[in-house]
C-alpha cells in the first residue's frame, strides 16, 4: 500500500512526488508516456523557462485569482529556484526569465527523474489510469494500486503528443468534481482576412488590441503573420480571451498598429516631405520603416495601388495607407487546435479545491496539481511555476491524511 499515488508524471506530478517522498511518504507515479516529463522539453523553445522573477497573480487568467495568489504565497519563484538548486539545476536570469544554466530543458527533466529515483519513488510508465475508487478512506487505482492519498496531475488537453490527452478530466468528474470546459490557450488565432497570405511569413514588432464583447485587451511585441491568421507571443498572451469569445460565438477582432513607435502625424509629415522629391512608389516610400509585405497588406486593405507614385496628387491615398498601417483589422473566426496550444484554459473548478493545500473540498485525501485545474498563465515561465507551486502544496499536504 502506498501513502500517495500520483496520476500523471509531468512537471507538477514529479514535483508532487518528490515533495511527498521527501516527507517520507511511499509514493507511486503512474504515467501513460514512455518517459516522465516529456512536455518540459517543449518549454522555453527547448531551454525551459522554468519560472519568472517578476511573479504575481496578475500573470494568471482564471475566474478565481485569489486562489492563485494564496497558493503562490506558500511557494513562489524564489522557492522554485531553491528547489532546483537542490537537485543540481542552477538558474540563469535573463531579464526576469529564469532558465537552467545549461539552457537545456532536458537537464531539468533528467534532474527531476534522478531525484525521484534517489528518493525511491516507484514509477509505472505506459499505463493509463482508467478509474479511481475510494473505499473506506482508501483509494484504489485501476482496481490494482492502493493508497491513502491520490494526486491527480494528469495535465490538460494541450499538446497531446506529450501524453496530455485530457483523461484527467474524466477522473475528476468520476470523483464528483465540476470541470469547466477546456479550451486552447497560448495558441495561434485564425482570421478570415482575405489578405492574410499577403503578409505570411513576416515577423514584425507591433501593438495589438483584441476586442471581444465589451472588453479590450492590449499587447505589444513581435507579431507573426501567417497564411491563416496571426501568431507570436503577443497573440498568445491574449489568445485565451479570443478563444473564449469565438467559442461563445461573439464578434471578435484584433486591431494592429504595425508601427507603434511613430504616430500617424509623423508618418504623414514624412510622406508630405517626400512628395515631389522622390521617384518612389508607396511601397518603396515605407520600406525603410516597415516590411514590404506589410506595406502591401496596408495597400490591399485600402484598395490602393502599391505602385502609386509619391506625389501631392496622391497624398490622400497615401494617407489612407498610413491609416491602415496604424490600424489594420483582423476578424478572428477561429483558433488552432489543442495540438498547437501550449496550455489550456478551463479544468477542475477552483471553488472545489483548497488553495492552501490543493486538496479536494469534496473528497478528503484527493489532491490536484498542475494544468488539470482551471488556471492558465501567460508566456514567461508562469505555467511551469504553477506546476511547481501546486505540485509542492499537494505533495507536502498528503502527510495530514496518512493513516
Amino acid at each position: 500500500m502506498y501513502d500517495c499515488i500520483v496520476v500523471g508524471g509531468g512537471a507538477a506530478g514529479m514535483m508532487a512526488a518528490i515533495t511527498a517522498a521527501r516527507n517520507n511518504a511511499r509514493v507511486l507515479i503512474i504515467d501513460q508516456s514512455k518517459k516522465l516529463g516529456n512536455k518540459i522539453l517543449q518549454t522555453g523553445n527547448g531551454k525551459c523557462n522554468f519560472t519568472n522573477m517578476i511573479l504575481d497573480s496578475s500573470k494568471y487568467n482564471n475566474d478565481n485569482i485569489d486562489f492563485v495568489k494564496t497558493a503562490l504565497g506558500h511557494f513562489d519563484q524564489n522557492d522554485a529556484v531553491c528547489f532546483f538548486k537542490s537537485i543540481g539545476i542552477f538558474p540563469k536570469d535573463k531579464n526576469g526569465y529564469v532558465y537552467p544554466h545549461s539552457e537545456t530543458a532536458a537537464s531539468v527533466q533528467e534532474a527531476m527523474i534522478s531525484e525521484l529515483c534517489f528518493l525511491g519513488v516507484d514509477i509505472v510508465l505506459e499505463t493509463t489510469v482508467e478509474n479511481i475508487e475510494k473505499k473506506d478512506n482508501i483509494f484504489v487505482v485501476n482496481n490494482k494500486y492502493i493508497s491513502s492519498n491520490v494526486i491527480i496531475s494528469a495535465g490538460s488537453k494541450a499538446a497531446p503528443k506529450t501524453g496530455s490527452d485530457g483523461s484527467g478530466y474524466m477522473l475528476a468528474k468520476s470523483m464528483g468534481h465540476d470541470v469547466k470546459k477546456p479550451l486552447p490557450a497560448l495558441v495561434q488565432l485564425i482570421s478570415d482576412n482575405k489578405f492574410c497570405k499577403t503578409a505570411a511569413g513576416v515577423r514584425s514588432t507591433g501593438s495589438i488590441e483584441l476586442h471581444c464583447k465589451d472588453k479590450v485587451y492590449s499587447e505589444y511585441g513581435e507579431i507573426q503573420y501567417t497564411d491563416y491568421g496571426l501568431s507570436g507571443i503577443p497573440i498568445f498572451q491574449i489568445s485565451r480571451f479570443a478563444v473564449k469569445s469565438v467559442d461563445n460565438k461573439e464578434k471578435t477582432y484584433i486591431d494592429i498598429d504595425m508601427v507603434p513607435d511613430y504616430s500617424k502625424h509623423e508618418l504623414t509629415e514624412y510622406a508630405k516631405n517626400c512628395c515631389g522629391n522622390t521617384e518612389k512608389n508607396i511601397v518603396q516610400l515605407f520600406s525603410g520603416i516597415l516590411n514590404k509585405k506589410l506595406v502591401l497588406l496596408a495597400c490591399n486593405m485600402r484598395n490602393i495601388d502599391p505602385e502609386l507614385p509619391v506625389t501631392f496628387d496622391n497624398l490622400k491615398k497615401i494617407q489612407m495607407v498610413i491609416s491602415a498601417i496604424k490600424r489594420t483589422t483582423f476578424n478572428i473566426t477561429g483558433y488552432k487546435s489543442f495540438d498547437n496550444a501550449q496550455v489550456c484554459q478551463g479544468g477542475v473548478n477552483l471553488n472545489e479545491i483548497n488553495p492552501d493545500t490543493m486538496q479536494s473540498i469534496i473528497v478528503p485525501g484527493l489532491f490536484y496539481a498542475g494544468e488539470i485545474m482551471d488556471v492558465d498563465g501567460i508566456c514567461g515561465g508562469y505555467n511551469l511555476q504553477w506546476a511547481w507551486t501546486s505540485g509542492y502544496l499537494a505533495g507536502k499536504n498528503i502527510k495530514n491524511h496518512l493513516p
